[in-house]
């Protein structure tokens, strides 16, 4: 799914104008991004929870030299699904017991 799929998503839902659709759509990414980018944890209940966690220094390998090279710190966001979304990915990834004989 892109933008594009949302934003067509809530114009079927809303019979709201595309522009009108694409702008609450940006909106919404945007005050996202900017929350996310000040550290900010953004829960959204019954979907999940983002939040920037640190990521420690670290020591990689430059693959065509093999030489060490460091990490800097950083942040990375991470994404945690609710518990109902949890609940369509547990109940998609689970394949049916064969019967018993």
């Amino acid at each position: 799914m892109i933008k594009l799929d949302i934003v067509n998503a809530v114009v079927s839902k809303t019979n709201i104008t595309r522009n009108k659709a694409e702008q609450a759509v940006e909106t919404v990414f945007e005050a996202m991004k900017n929350a996310l980018g000040k550290g900010e944890r953004i829960e959204l209940r019954r979907f999940g929870v983002f939040n920037v966690k640190p990521r420690k220094t670290g020591i990689g390998r430059n693959p065509r030299t093999g030489q060490q090279v460091e990490i800097p710190p950083g942040k990375a966001v991470r994404f945690k699904p609710g518990k109902e979304l949890q609940a369509l990915e547990d109940g998609a990834g689970k394949k049916s017991a064969p019967p018993s004989a």
